[in-house]
């Protein structure tokens, strides 16, 4: 996963900077880290066999798949698969929540962007 980030330098020219998130573990198979400092924006990635059992949503995010695929299962028993490219927003702060399957075989990244 390439992050780049593109800047105007003292020259007034357009630059490109190589951007390396540091991922530290989170004891629940996964990792995390802040994408840009003190904006709570954060990438998460997932050991593809990661499941995790009902809970709720960790605030208000706006949850962006980059690679790899989520199931997520519902109070009703409706599942829906999320990959690359989707888009969940993400609001069950309270109730029983949902339950998260990771389905492999590559770890899912995820970005998450907390909504104000």
């Amino acid at each position: 996963m390439a992050i780049m980030r593109i800047f105007t330098g003292k020259d007034g020219e357009s630059h490109f900077e190589d951007v390396y998130p540091r991922f530290e573990p989170r004891g629940d198979q996964s990792e995390t880290a802040e994408l840009i400092p003190g904006s709570g924006i954060i990438i998460r990635r997932f050991d593809p066999k990661r499941m995790n059992p009902w809970h709720n949503a960790p605030g208000h995010y706006v949850v962006f798949t980059v690679s790899g695929a989520v199931d997520i299962e519902i109070g009703d028993g409706t599942v829906k698969r999320l990959g690359p490219g989707d888009i969940l927003i993400a609001e069950d702060l309270t109730g029983r929540g949902h339950i998260t399957r990771e389905v492999g075989p590559v770890p899912r990244v995820s970005v998450f962007v907390p909504l104000g």
